[in-house]
């Protein structure tokens, strides 16, 4: 008896209650996706509060040596009847259900709703004092009798039906006509009423609204909003149910088809956390890609035994997270970032692009699955008066594909769905509906190529201003090319808008042709004009600065970055106010210079004489984002051997060597097709997004936790493509 005593008190020892602020995972594990509801349940350790499934609890139990854990799952087993253990365990059993989940916890914190702004006539509104009450249902049109999508003026209180879509569903358009004859602004959707809210509608600024006073405008007419319940579908219900019947929503996800669901290794489905779904289709493609399974998955079990006592904070514990419901994952990628971080609709290619740069900073020294994108970007600027050329090379991950619409192959078709739309508008008969424009892939890639011309470009050579054209090439091609469809654009009135285009993307690339070649035989460089003479900080520059309008814009940015304004001038003056990437490197490249140097050391910057790639950011606001630069490319600046008074022992010698550019990997430029993600909506910030990955020589959709054989991958309507280098060593499998 005495012996069990001790083991109990051992194991007291390790537990304790919940305390307000502990993060408690009783909905999922740290490790996998294995929650109460899995085969063995879910294991919950009564000192972290992490959870783990019935494979990895052992693991932990081992590590940390930690012997009491609560058992979660279908059938719970009592505890043993010592009064001491019994009393200790319940209660923190006891405190350990009650408490908030961390999903839960989650959602509350990350939800911020559909983002509408206040309506400026919702504060002064004036209500007529007509002795209008309307009742908690039985609604009709005043007109046309309809039961359904009806509205509430609420300056009179009078009900018409809403307006007609273009599948003839939805009213007859009684309220829109109302407004027009009466002026009154706002409408409340009956139905949608609950002591949370309503959709309000302002046809004066036409758009969906915020109405603050909006219990006191419907307490008016007799409405408690205390009491009512939800009876109708809201507005972006509506949007996406109509849009799922026609358009690209259908053709997309293939609901017109019964699909043959498909599970197993690589197949499986990842839950929907809240317009998450950009999250789900970027990280199935990326999993498919081999340098991310080799970091993340094949070696599994060296990054647990690795992971940090707290593996829900592990950037590469968390990054093996792809399975049921990415909770946690969401959480780590997303914590700080004023967008990902809340559980609003998000731009996958900005994700993608927000997680290549996470991978960045967590390899520091290691393999970088990242690089399998990486690749060099040529430009080449050409004097027309001179007939010189300049060259300079970038890094980028995504190749961004124009969409010429002048190039569309069914123009009069197009032309003649704009007509009946304004008919449509002018006479108030419902609209027709859209018409897709058909761009040839060939077109696009004829706009990427072509020479783009510079008409304010500062010519070196000529020493006045003259036209310059510019050239993109590529100066090395990567192992796998992600290809952006630049579907969102602005309209005339600045209104972001998505362009409704089909593109008869192809299975196979060549880029050869687009390979930069450098230099060309007996071509002469613009040069490089020695820098003026060195002017103090209060005095302006003047001279030939002065005497040469810059691009403020451009020394703006340098100068947000830390630079001082006598640099950014000077910058922006040699480089021929070509852009920021091109004054950027200029500042980098001439940290050595002499004059350059004094403003470097005047402006608190340290000058550098080997740099891989320009360094963000240097103010002391943003040095969490120059650190994680320099921890991204610790590899790079281990390889200097730097010697008393920053300067490299090579360069001691009098040695002038180039610096090491980026790591990248290059071959030949053929590529073929192995995945796309696409988008259903009017904008990034709304609508779903799916993927279609090639496996085994079948397309897949993923379409969150549904994942399906592929009957008709609408490979002509996605916003990502995903290419894979085909070489004679590289054949196309998977």
């Amino acid at each position: 008896m005495a012996e069990v005593s001790e083991v109990l008190m051992s194991v007291l020892s390790t537990i304790r209650v919940p305390r307000p602020g502990d993060r408690v995972h009783k909905d999922e594990c740290a490790l996998s996706f294995s929650s109460p509801e899995s085969e063995g349940g879910l294991y919950v350790c009564m000192n972290s509060f992490l959870g783990f499934g019935s494979q990895y609890v052992d693991r932990h139990h081992t590590r940390s040596g930690q012997r009491a854990y609560l058992h979660i799952s279908r059938t719970r087993k009592a505890p043993v009847s010592y009064t001491l253990f019994l009393q200790t365990v319940s209660l923190a059993m006891a405190g350990l259900m009650s408490a908030d989940s961390v999903s839960h916890a989650l959602q509350v914190q990350q939800w911020d709703g559909e983002v509408r702004a206040e309506s400026r006539h919702a504060v002064e509104l004036k209500q007529l004092d007509n002795g209008t009450k309307i009742p908690p249902s039985g609604w009709r049109c005043e007109v046309c009798d309809l039961q359904e999508n009806l509205w509430m003026n609420l300056s009179d209180g009078r009900v018409f039906c809403g307006r007609r879509y273009f599948d003839g569903s939805g009213g007859n358009n009684h309220a829109l006509l109302h407004f027009q004859q009466t002026g009154h602004p706002l409408a409340v959707k009956l139905g949608t009423i609950t002591p949370d809210g309503a959709d309000v509608y302002s046809y004066d600024e036409d758009d969906m609204v915020l109405d603050p006073k909006l219990p006191e405008h419907l307490s008016h007419f007799g409405i408690d909003m205390m009491t009512m319940e939800k009876t109708e579908h809201t507005m972006t219900e509506l949007e996406i149910a109509v849009n799922q019947r026609v358009g690209e929503w259908e053709v997309i996800q293939e609901s017109g088809a019964t699909l043959r669901p498909l599970s197993g290794p690589g197949l499986t489905g990842m839950k929907n956390l809240g317009n998450s779904c950009y999250l789900n289709s970027v990280m199935q493609v990326l999993f498919t890609v081999p340098d991310f399974q080799s970091k993340y998955v094949s070696n599994i079990d060296k990054i647990f035994d690795e992971a940090p006592s707290d593996p829900t904070q592990d950037f590469k514990t968390q990054g093996d997270q792809v399975g049921i419901a990415a909770r946690m994952f969401k959480a780590l990628v997303g914590r700080g970032h004023p967008e990902f971080s809340t559980n609003r609709q998000q731009d996958a290619q900005e994700f993608l692009l927000h997680f290549i740069n996470m991978v960045e900073r967590n390899c520091r020294s290691g393999v970088n699955p990242s690089e399998a994108f990486r690749f060099l970007v040529e430009e080449r600027i050409v004097c027309q008066q001179s007939q010189k050329a300049k060259y300079t090379q970038r890094v980028d991950y995504i190749l961004q594909l124009p969409v010429p619409m002048d190039q569309a192959t069914n123009t009069e078709e197009l032309q003649e769905a704009e007509r009946r739309r304004e008919e449509a508008d002018s006479s108030g008969a419902p609209p027709p509906a859209p018409v897709r424009a058909c761009i040839p892939f060939t077109a696009c890639m004829a706009a990427l190529s072509e020479p783009e011309t510079l008409t304010d470009f500062w010519s070196s050579a000529a020493q006045a201003k003259t036209t310059a054209t510019k050239t993109t090439r590529f100066a090395s091609f990567p192992d796998h090319m992600v290809i952006q469809v630049k579907k969102f654009t602005f309209g005339q009135d600045w209104v972001p808008k998505k362009l409704d285009v089909s593109i008869d993307v192809p299975d196979t690339l060549d880029l050869t042709a687009l390979r930069g070649t450098g230099q060309q035989p007996g071509e002469e460089l613009l040069p490089e004009v020695a820098p003026p003479p060195l002017m103090t900080p209060d005095v302006e520059v003047k001279g030939i600065l002065g005497s040469h309008v810059l691009d403020d814009s451009t020394v703006s940015q340098l100068c947000e970055m830390g630079f001082p304004l006598e640099a950014c001038r000077k910058a922006v003056y040699y480089t021929g106010n070509t852009g920021i990437d091109g004054a950027m490197n200029w500042v980098m490249g001439h940290m050595d210079d002499p004059v350059h140097t004094h403003l470097c050391c005047w402006s608190g910057l340290q000058p550098f004489n080997q740099v891989v790639s320009p360094i963000p950011l240097f103010q002391s606001n943003v040095l969490e984002r120059a650190v994680d630069w320099i921890f991204s490319h610790l590899d790079d600046l281990e390889s200097m051997e730097v010697s008393e008074g920053g300067r490299s022992a090579a360069e001691s010698e009098g040695s002038r060597e180039p610096p090491p550019g980026p790591k990248v990997r290059d071959g030949p430029g053929k590529y073929e097709l192995f995945a796309f993600i696409s988008h259903m909506g009017t904008s990034t910030m709304c609508g779903h997004y799916v993927c279609h990955i090639k496996k085994d020589q079948q397309w897949v959709i993923f379409n969150d936790q549904k994942v399906c054989a592929s009957e008709k991958p609408p490979k002509d309507l996605g916003y990502l493509y995903f290419y894979r280098r085909v070489t004679d060593l590289y054949s196309s499998c998977n």
